[in-house]
């Protein structure tokens, strides 16, 4: 979780992603932050975020992406 927050941080250092909860509902990430996240989470991960994976929910907090990256990893 920690290296999540790291990669997160790098992207947007001005959000707190230990705290938000609704990060796409509230509109505080755009799509080119998801698109750099995703990014970034598959490479660090080494995991294919599929456009499945790709829904609001997944998106939501930092702990929403960490469950994702875990399901993803146990999948493979």
């Amino acid at each position: 979780m920690e290296k999540l927050l790291e990669i997160l941080n790098q992207i947007r250092s001005d959000i707190d992603f230990g705290k938000e909860k609704a990060l796409v509902d509230d509109g505080v990430l755009d799509s080119f932050d998801i698109v750099s996240i995703v990014s970034e989470l598959g490479m660090e991960y080494d995991i294919d975020i599929s456009i499945d994976d790709m829904t609001a929910e997944n998106f939501n907090s930092a702990e929403a992406m960490f469950e994702m990256i875990t399901r993803i990893q146990e999948e493979d």
